[in-house]
């Protein structure tokens, strides 16, 4: 059993929360009450942040104290959105959310993973009718292990887990986004992931 805390009470946060803990884990919700994110931080091995990505990095910059030594999972996507809600572009051009968390954050091992998806997906991926890709991005070997571990608990098989490699690499997994609100209006709000076929 690993202790969790996923930040963000949404429909990504909630999925993630409801299936970490039909699995075995302890996990903790956490809302936008004052102090709510640092309590939580204190005291788990493993963060997930499920806000939305255009405030991730501010949010979880004022936790650097509190994130020292843990894994983060960063499962949020840094978009500017249009009209209709649907990203038409990043924040973070030429870098990536994840790498700008792991800058705010070197005490802290960041992981990106689960943003080429729709949510429902995360904890679901054997509903598809094609095999899904999970990619993983950070710099510690063992923090992705420990990431790659916990997918399996989702239901993803390892084999359907690609590790990119660096932090650095989040920036090509977070681009695929804008893939999003073209394929929902060609398809509707459908489940699907971004997947490699071999």
């Amino acid at each position: 059993m690993t202790t969790i805390a996923v930040l963000g009470n949404g429909r990504v946060g909630g999925n993630l929360a409801t299936a970490l803990t039909r699995a075995g884990h302890q996990v903790t919700a956490v809302d936008r009450a004052p102090g709510a994110a640092a309590d939580a931080a204190r005291t788990v091995r493993i963060v997930i942040n499920a806000t939305p990505g255009s405030g991730s990095l501010e949010r979880l910059a004022a936790l650097r104290e509190e994130m020292h030594g843990k894994i983060l999972i960063d499962v949020s996507n840094a978009t500017v959105d249009g009209p209709d809600g649907l990203p038409v572009g990043l924040v973070y051009p030429g870098s990536s959310l994840g790498e700008q968390l792991q800058e705010a954050l070197p005490g802290t091992h960041v992981v990106k993973t689960l943003n080429t998806m729709l949510f429902p997906v995360m904890t679901a991926p054997s509903t598809l009718t094609q095999t899904p890709t999970a990619f993983l991005s950070g710099d510690d070997p063992h923090a992705k292990h420990t990431v790659r571990d916990l997918l399996v608990d989702l239901g993803w098989h390892k084999e359907w887990i690609t590790d990119l490699g660096g932090i650095q690499t989040a920036r090509a997994t977070e681009a695929a986004i804008l893939f999003v609100p073209h394929v929902i209006r060609s398809s509707g709000f459908v489940p699907f992931a971004i997947s490699i076929a071999r």
